[in-house]
């Protein structure tokens, strides 16, 4: 074996770019298929969605044996991922501000289709002080709850990461229980115009985010008990938290403005 003068990471050929690539086609297709009512749409639909998750399982545990068993992630290597996590959330970013844009540009015009009046004539906003409000003190509390964790990593505290992380997951289980519980209780739905549109999808997608960054913060719990952190080796755990306080600031444009401004 030669030896290495460098300080990159050359990663070994993997299938899992390729395979991952036409799983997540097949997954679009299918769900095409599906809305189309095609024969085989659920089907391909539930196939490709199913390869996806596990050539994405498979891709991730390569990443953590090349991370925590095989030190390839040097300061250099760590460096660029916390660059394509930065990346990553700026995407998301304008993601959502696209969002944003469709509920403005209703909201501050409204036309005389929909009576020229925001929330439109026949639509019962949520009250903003009720559900909404609990929910808002609940993702600002995991947020705290999730960086303490982080700060207890970091002194090598594992009774106190243990509690942040449990606080956090239970909140954030919390937070999707009752956004549904709203949804249920919505006297609108996704179908009923500007409203119910940029409603459900700028909050709808905000719920599937903190389902993703509930499974996130999960998972790192998991590498957390099996001791694939350290104090000073956690870049996992660190877009973790980037992620999830991402998902936090979301919330907050989202509460003032949709569920507090918009139902003025």
């Amino acid at each position: 074996m030669s030896k290495k003068f460098h300080s990159f990471h050359i990663v070994e050929q993997s299938p899992w770019p390729l395979l991952t690539a036409f799983s997540a086609f097949s997954t679009l297709v299918g769900a095409v298929m599906y809305m189309h009512k095609y024969s085989f749409g659920f089907f391909s639909l539930f196939f490709g969605f199913i390869c996806l998750l596990l050539c994405l399982t498979l891709w991730w545990r390569d990443v953590i044996r090349e991370a925590t068993f095989e030190n390839q992630h040097t300061a250099m290597v760590q460096r660029g991922l916390r660059l394509g996590m930065i990346l990553f959330i700026v995407s998301e970013i304008m993601f959502f501000f696209g969002f944003f844009w469709a509920f403005f540009h209703s909201s501050l015009a409204p036309t005389i289709e929909i009576g020229s009046v925001w929330p439109p004539i026949g639509i019962e906003s949520f009250n903003p002080f009720q559900v909404p409000l609990i929910n808002t003190l609940i993702l600002l509390l995991s947020g705290a709850s999730i960086t303490w964790a982080h700060n207890a990593l970091i002194l090598n505290n594992r009774k106190e990461v243990f509690l942040g992380f449990s606080f956090t997951v239970f909140l954030a289980v919390l937070f999707t229980a009752l956004q549904a519980k709203e949804y249920l209780d919505s006297s609108f739905s996704i179908s009923d115009g500007i409203y119910g549109s940029t409603f459900f999808m700028a909050t709808g997608f905000h719920g599937f985010h903190v389902i993703i960054g509930t499974i996130f913060i999960s998972v790192c719990f998991y590498r957390f008990y099996k001791y694939h952190f350290t104090s000073e080796s956690h870049l996992g755990f660190e877009a973790a938290a980037w992620y999830w306080h991402f998902v936090d600031v979301v919330w907050l444009f989202l509460y003032i403005s949709i569920y507090w401004w918009g139902s003025l």
